[in-house]
This record gives structure tokens, sequence and C-alpha cells, in this order.
């Protein structure tokens, strides 16, 4: 049949073509792997495919917090986060910390524990220096980060190094910070207030000087306080920097997770902070969660995010009472979604002294790029004690000052099988 003779397409044969059209459109659509919600290549989905203690890290914090040999260094702490310096150095940050001396076992318990002195002064933040060959070599002058007002503090967070500005040669240290304030329960960890940013100056670690970034305090609820700096990532040109509310002070089984973004060289200037509204990034008065339901889909107050392969891997502790040992783990292709998971990560080795394994929880994981490599990711989790009374739990982690300190992991990521 010629072109002549072929009939005209009618009205409804038009339609027919179209609905036919767009549902090949929707299947391809449905079959094409997760894409990044702006327009970046797919990426496949990951995993915690093995994992192994990694006792020489963990070993190496536990040396340095038996020396008994000096009275102003680091015995104990949580909030573990780190940073590589440019001269191979590597700068650990912590937030609640002991300083002081510790005393040889057995503990005045009788127990065989290495031990500290009930009445040892706590300080609200610390940073010891650790060597190019991983050997922990001195705690900076503590607090590091000073109080920025009566009955309130500031936890470091992530750190990176950067330009001082934006094409300059010369280095130094951002340090995100949380600054919180003492409240009554249920913020028993404080009510946050704003999210803030400090520069150190390199080599020697001095601190410049703090800026505000992110103002929380107009915002009435303190569940819906969002503090940033968690963790960070970097992606053309942009540092993600992802960050939190606290739902889990109140009980709730998870709390929602953010994300920021900020030009290279600039996590210092409050201006060049972009944070994602659910559909584009603007202003943080629009802010939306990229993850989060409140029940089953969630983080815990600290999360940690590391890019393997083109893809975002989330690690946080789980959801209920799973969440005092089980680390669950998200992916994504972009920092902003979606997430999907939970997936099972590992269960946290906790110590194995009798009655302190049921009494301890393990908390705050966090991937330290500073180690690893050769497909291995470095991770740590906090541990601490059971117990809401804040005397007592410090008498149980003074009594053996292994509890109160970071452990580490090996993991190897792979797909799901």
């Amino acid at each position: 049949m010629s072109a002549r003779e072929r009939p005209a397409a009618g009205p409804r044969r038009v339609w027919l073509v179209l609905l036919l059209a767009l549902a090949c459109a929707a299947v391809l659509l449905i079959a094409l792997p997760d894409e990044d919600r702006e327009g970046a290549a797919a990426c496949r989905p990951r995993g915690v495919a093995s994992w192994s203690a990694d006792d020489k890290v963990t070993g190496e914090f536990a040396r340095y917090g038996d020396d008994m040999t000096r009275t102003d260094d680091w015995t104990g702490g949580d909030g573990t986060h780190s940073v590589r310096l440019p001269d191979g150095r590597v700068l650990w940050l912590f937030s609640d910390t002991f300083l002081g001396q510790v005393h040889a076992p057995p503990n005045p318990a009788g127990q065989p524990h290495t031990w500290r002195d009930t009445n040892t002064p706590m300080v609200r933040n610390s940073a010891v220096v650790m060597s190019r060959s991983g050997t922990l070599e001195r705690t900076l002058p503590a607090p590091l980060f000073a109080d920025p007002a009566a009955q309130q503090w500031r936890w470091p967070v992530a750190a990176r190094v950067e330009p001082r500005s934006p094409g300059s040669a010369e280095q130094v240290v951002r340090v995100l910070l949380w600054n919180r304030m003492a409240s009554r329960g249920p913020w028993i960890y404080g009510v946050p207030v704003a999210t803030e940013v400090a520069t150190l100056s390199l080599p020697d670690l001095r601190v410049e000087g703090i800026v505000k970034v992110s103002d929380q305090q107009s915002v009435g609820d303190p569940e819906k306080r969002v503090l940033y700096g968690t963790t960070t990532v970097d992606d053309d040109g942009w540092t993600y920097v992802f960050g939190g509310t606290d739902a889990q002070a109140t009980a709730r089984p998870t709390s929602h997770a953010y994300v920021a973004r900020v030009p290279h060289g600039r996590l210092a200037d409050a201006g060049a902070w972009e944070y994602w509204d659910g559909d584009d990034w603007g202003g943080q008065d629009t802010h939306e969660p990229v993850l989060g339901d409140g029940r089953r889909k969630g983080v815990g107050s600290a999360f940690t995010v590391v890019r393997d392969d083109g893809t975002y891997v989330l690690f946080t502790m789980a959801a209920g009472t799973e969440g005092l040992t089980a680390v669950s783990t998200y992916w994504a292709c972009s920092p902003t979604g979606p997430w999907h998971g939970p997936a099972k990560g590992f269960d946290a080795p906790l110590p194995q002294d009798g009655a302190a394994r049921q009494d301890t929880a393990a908390y705050n994981p966090q991937v330290h790029t500073a180690l690893g490599g050769d497909g291995r990711v470095t991770l740590s989790y906090d541990v601490n004690w059971l117990d809401a009374t804040p005397a007592s739990a410090q008498a149980n982690i003074s009594r053996n000052v292994s509890l109160y300190r970071p452990r580490f992991v090996t993991l190897r990521l792979a797909e799901p099988r």
C-alpha cells in the first residue's frame, strides 16, 4: 500500500499511539536504577559485605588513655571524629572528655580494671593528635573550643581541611560545632542552639575564630531544631553537610536527616550555605528532611555518610531497642536521596566484662576517611554506660576507664545479593 493509499489516522488512533508511548516510557523509568534527584547518573545499591574488629586502632586509644605518666591528657571521650592534616598527621576530635590521671588495677571495688577518681573533671571537648605512623602523641589544651555562654557548650563534629578562601594556596582546618544549652529532661544532652564553624590554623592547630552559620533559637519546638555537621561528603565542587533533629532525646525511635551544601573553601561563610528544601537548594527557613518517618526509617542524632563507588552509604544506629548495639545502613545515588533501607549493617561488639556487657550501649557510628583505603572503610562507635542518672553513669565509667572510649571496625561494602 502506497503512502497515498494509507488511510489517515483518526483522533482515536492518535490518542492510542500517545498512550502507548507514555506507557512504554513509564516502563523504562521503572526499570531504570534509581537516579540522583539532581539528574546525575544512576548508581548501584551498596551495603556491608563483611566486617571485622579493628584491634590496632582500638588498642592505640587504650594504650594512650591508660598512660599514667601524664595528668593533662585524654583518658576517655565520645563524639569521635577525625581529619587527616596536609602533613600526614590525624586530628581526632571528641565531645565530652575526661582528662587527668588514671590508676593501675585493681580498682577500689577489687576489679581488674584501670580506673580514675570519680571526682575527675570532665571537659566538653578535646582534640588529640596522631602521628603519621598512627601513634597518638599529645592532647591539645582542653577544652579546645570555649563555652559560648553560661550553661552552654560546644561539641565538635565533622572537620575538614580546605583553602582559607576559594582559590587560596593556604589551607586551614574547619571544624563544625554543635552549640547546645543545658536543660531538664527529656533534653538530657542539652537543647540544640546553633551550628558553628571554627577555623584552626595549620600546622599549629590554633583556634583563630568561630562563626555561627545556622541559628536555631527562633525555632520554638526543640524537636524541630536542626544541627548540621554530623558528617560531610565532597562531590563535584561542593561539600555536602548532613545534620539532624534530636527526636530520640524525647523517646521517639528515629530522627530526621537533613542536608546542606557549601562550595569548597566556604564552610565558614554562612551566606554560602544552601539547604535542601525538598525540591531545590535554598535558605534554611525552608529546609526539608531527606530521610526519616519518625518510626522505622530514620537516623540517630549522630550518623555518618561515605561515598563508595558513586553511591552514598549512610550508617546509623538502628531504630528502637536494637539501636543499643545494631548499626543499620541506607544507600542513595544523591545526598538528597531517595534513601533506600534500612538494611542490617553489623552488631557492634561491646565490652565483655560480665555485668558491663548488658549495661553498656553503642552509639555515634562515624566513618574515618583518614584511615582505611584499598576498598576498606574504617568506622568507629562510642560506648557508654546505660544509666539515666549522670552521677551513676560517671561512677561506672570511672571504675573501668575502657568503657568510655571509641572502638573501631573495618568494613567492606558491596552490592547486596
